[in-house]
């Protein structure tokens, strides 16, 4: 196993990695080393490509696996002798049942809305739920919902749900006093939106204006991320939302 993130360079590619595949092993038919490279995409071009050459020598005694988060960052002669496995993010369900094992086994005083709350930041990561669920016991010694996510810092969910109530009735006052609220507190825009998006996918409204709103809301994010991010935008964003309501409420 070879930690990448450390040393992605080509230097080694040429010591470590070319080295340990020269190794004459004797193993049963069939069987070959296994070089496993984690982090892969954080190596340098250089490095990848004298990877590329030596997995093309010792393809016959050598095996190599390959872990990356973004697969784009490798180059394509490799990912071409590779077979590409993508794996998915892990469901609220199997994240709970981790987070149990650790609250049991760690004796820590934690309520069901805290876990709820971990499990909602993670987005599917497991290491990010045991490190929040880490800071939080350690910053507050008791793991709710407020002391979540005052160690993660992001907008809390109950008030971009309340946001969304107001945008479903058309009282867009309202829903631009809360975002005001958010943006007084300091969230960045990126932030806010994010997590308008992740409470929208779960929110219980007709499924027609849910997509409407998943749409709108996808729009907002795209023009923030190329540096439109003033609260303008977001009122924009809650005149939209609002509008897509306003002939089921005339109606």
């Amino acid at each position: 196993l070879c930690e990448l993130f450390i040393c992605r360079g080509i230097d080694v590619v040429r010591n470590k990695i070319k080295m340990f595949a020269q190794q004459k092993v004797t193993l049963p038919k069939g069987r070959h080393k296994i070089i496993i490279l984690d982090e892969a995409d954080s190596m340098t071009d250089g490095a990848q490509q004298a990877l590329r050459r030596i997995m093309e020598i010792y393809s016959k005694t050598t095996r190599f696996a390959l872990a990356c988060n973004a697969s784009d960052k490798i180059i394509e002669p490799i990912q071409s002798r590779c077979a590409v496995l993508r794996y998915s993010k892990l469901t609220d369900g199997q994240i709970l049942v981790r987070l149990q094992e650790v609250v049991e086994k760690e004796r820590l005083s934690v309520s069901d809305d805290g876990l709820e709350a971990i499990i909602f930041t993670a987005q599917g990561d497991m290491r990010q739920a045991l490190n929040n669920l880490q800071s939080t016991h350690s910053g507050f010694g008791y793991i709710n919902s407020e002391n979540v996510f005052k160690v993660c810092d992001e907008p809390h969910p109950l008030m971009v749900k309340s946001m969304l109530g107001h945008c479903v009735d058309g009282n867009i006052d309202e829903a631009y006093k809360v975002v005001e609220q958010l943006w007084a507190l300091g969230y960045s825009p990126e932030d806010i939106i994010g997590n308008i998006f992740r409470v929208c996918k779960t929110y219980q409204m007709a499924e027609y204006l849910k997509l409407e709103f998943i749409k709108e809301i996808g729009y907002t994010h795209m023009r923030i991320a190329e540096g439109v991010n003033s609260l303008l935008q977001m009122a924009g964003l809650l005149a939209r939302l609002c509008s897509k309501t306003a002939p089921a409420a005339a109606s």
